[in-house]
């Protein structure tokens, strides 16, 4: 059993050469991971790990973007759990991505790192555990991209996990999924600083593009109603975006909001993987070569939790209530009532709390959950 990193410490591991599905080659890959809690192997290999994933621009520190849940007493317990939460392959975060540097001549990868697809993120997870000497986990959680990593899981690895919960995301991707997530590819791919992938060492790269996708992306993160609620047609402090001419520079409050968080994507994300993890979710379908949707879902007898949001545009709850009707193990179907819409798994904390107690409690032996101080907190569950 390989030592992990230091608690909370950004680890890396080397898995060698990976061969993608789709028959590409990423040399010499390094898998970035975090974790919280102590790792405790049983004789017969089980362990306390729960495997975390992280949605698309998402990273491994865990405990920041779901610092309510992780932690010593919270539903992800790290006195009783050790978490573990990785960064996708074609992530850059600490994972081999298109901005790492190509073994051959030390620069980035760019055009020439392949396609990568959910299926190859979750092989490439596999193999970082087998190097670590672990060959099970007790859970793997994820949301959004993450929970269709999960989803993956229960189905090219079902023996090495004891449950899943998935959260906000569909069996596959629709028609109207792919083509939004498109409008955000080529909204970066048309920005002149793209240089066909290869801007790594030309310019700063496609930040325009990159924040005009961020907006296109954000927009289905967010709610209708918590959007209007907040912005409603108030013009941005000090702007008028009713003058006579249309001005750039004289903006609603939404505008002014959008480009914010364009701005705080561009200087922490980079463009060739957010292009690259982008595609992996337009080429997710749990159906492909399996006999399609509904065969390959009754196919997983792994206990899962399926959680969804009522107001989410991105995975609509429709799409969570399939899931819930064809999974072959069902722990249970759960609904996160929030105006928000898709990002609500990471933001209302108090209904994700009681989803995930109720999650560990049923994965391991069916007794109610708790609020961590012997008693059901609200008395009831959404189901």
């Amino acid at each position: 059993m390989a030592i992990l990193s230091a608690e909370g410490a950004l680890g890396s591991v080397p898995i060698g050469d990976f061969h993608t599905e789709a028959g590409g080659v990423i040399d010499d890959v390094t898998i970035a991971y975090r974790r919280w809690g102590e790792l405790q192997v049983a004789a017969d290999g089980a362990t306390n790990i729960i495997l975390v994933e992280h949605a698309l621009t998402g990273d491994p520190d865990a405990a920041d973007w779901w610092g309510a849940l992780i932690g010593p007493g919270k539903a992800l317990d790290t006195e009783r759990w050790c978490v573990i939460c990785t960064n996708v392959i074609g992530g850059c975060n600490g994972s081999t991505g298109p901005a790492s540097p190509h073994p051959d001549d030390g620069k980035a990868w760019g055009s020439r790192f392949p396609a990568v697809s959910i299926r190859d993120q979750v092989h490439a997870e596999h193999r970082f555990l087998r190097e670590l000497g672990v060959g099970h986990v007790h859970a793997v959680i994820g949301g959004s991209m993450g929970g269709a990593r999960t989803l993956e899981w229960t189905l090219l690895y079902p023996g090495s996990l004891d449950a899943a919960c998935v959260i906000a995301v569909s069996a596959r991707a629709s028609a109207w999924q792919i083509g939004i997530q498109s409008a955000q590819i080529s909204a970066i791919t048309r920005d002149p600083d793209w240089h066909g992938g290869d801007y790594y060492d030309v310019c700063e790269g496609p930040v325009t593009g990159l924040a005009a996708a961020r907006r296109i992306a954000h927009l289905t993160y967010r709610g209708e109603m918590e959007l209007d609620e907040r912005f409603g047609t108030t013009p941005q402090q000090g702007e008028d975006p009713l003058g006579t001419h249309r001005r750039p520079d004289q903006r609603f409050a939404v505008d002014s909001y959008l480009d914010y968080q364009g701005l705080k994507l561009v200087q922490r994300f980079d463009a060739g993987a957010y292009v690259a993890l982008t595609e992996a979710l337009n080429r997710h379908d749990i159906g492909r070569c399996r006999g399609g949707l509904n065969k390959a879902l009754y196919s997983s007898k792994v206990p899962t939790m399926v959680i969804g949001v009522d107001t989410d545009i991105l995975y609509p709850y429709h799409q969570q209530e399939h899931l819930s009707r064809n999974l072959g193990n069902l722990l249970g179907m759960h609904k996160l009532v929030s105006p928000v819409g898709h990002d609500a798994f990471l933001t209302e904390d108090r209904q994700m709390d009681r989803l995930l107690r109720r999650f560990i409690s049923l994965a391991n032996d069916g007794a109610e959950p708790t609020d961590g101080f012997g008693h059901d907190p609200e008395g009831e569950w959404i189901i």
